[in-house]
């Protein structure tokens, strides 16, 4: 069999790791990909295998729907089950596909969603929805963003969404793409108009940096979660159900453990201030 392009869907807790890119001496999560796609012979290294990622997450970032591809001359040990037998617990492949030589899951993306998972306690949620729908559409997000050498700051917003779930506020936003802690800014910006520290309109000055300028600092990156990156090509995939099954049975062990524990932090914060505090 000759030299195939593959693309692979990758998700991973970020907790663990200074981010996605391949740094020196700090674990990455392109730090173990690599180490593992040359330990089975996969690719030789990346260079040469013509590797390239959809984008990166920052420090802290999770994902569902990261991908990856690369040139290879075993694409039969390039299967989601063999990938993940030598990579740490919290990093695993789920779905591999075929793609043509020239594709390439950061130039091709026509749009990214990611999840952010706000504590909705003492928060608006009806004036968060109302903040939320000025982001649709077109706008300059410099406000919103970090600045990264001189890349535009103008994006279109497709789709945000903000409904509670018990404790927590899902905010799922669909755009593009997306600059540098936009959305890590913009969860800290509606955090502002739903414990009533901003008014709404705040927000309208916010998209117009030109007249207007104020600094953000992101939300917490443990929120943040890259769900997938979408692609107008007909890419086919092959999800691999060992592969799914094995991390569902993980990630659920983890849950019933972080649950628990996340009860035993309220039980214990709720016996620690007076009644009428909330954070």
């Amino acid at each position: 069999m000759g030299l195939m392009r593959i693309a692979l869907k990758i998700a991973y807790i970020g907790t663990e790791y200074h981010g996605y890119q391949i740094q020196p001496d700090v674990p990455t999560i392109e730090k173990e990909l690599f180490r593992t796609l040359e330990e089975l012979k996969i690719i030789t290294d990346p260079k040469s295998a013509r590797y390239t990622g959809s984008g990166r997450t920052d420090a802290g970032v999770h994902a569902l729907g990261q991908l990856i591809a690369f040139n290879t001359n075993n694409p039969k040990l390039a299967i989601p089950r063999v990938i993940n037998s030598k990579l740490p617990p919290s990093i695993w492949v789920w779905s591999r596909a075929e793609v043509p030589d020239d594709f390439d899951p950061r130039r091709h993306a026509v749009s990214r969603e990611y999840k952010y998972f706000i504590c909705g306690e003492c928060l608006n949620i009806s004036l968060l929805r109302k903040a939320s729908k000025l982001l649709r559409g077109t706008h300059d997000f410099a406000n919103f963003a970090t600045p990264d050498m001189d890349k535009s700051t103008v994006r279109t917003v497709e789709r945000i969404d903000i409904r509670l779930e018990g404790r927590l506020i899902n905010l799922d936003i669909k755009a593009d793409s997306f600059v540098w802690h936009m959305v890590r800014k913009i969860v800290t910006a509606l955090r502002m108009v739903g414990d009533q520290t901003r008014e709404v309109e705040w927000v309208k000055h916010m998209l117009h940096p030109e007249e207007f300028e104020e600094g953000l600092e992101p939300a917490p990156a443990c929120g943040l979660l890259l769900k997938n990156v979408n692609y107008d090509l007909d890419i086919p995939w092959e999800d691999d159900s060992y592969a799914k099954k094995v991390s569902a049975e993980r990630l659920h062990e983890q849950f019933m453990h972080y649950g628990v524990m996340a009860e035993i932090f309220k039980e214990l914060k709720d016996n620690m201030q007076p009644p009428e505090a909330c954070d």
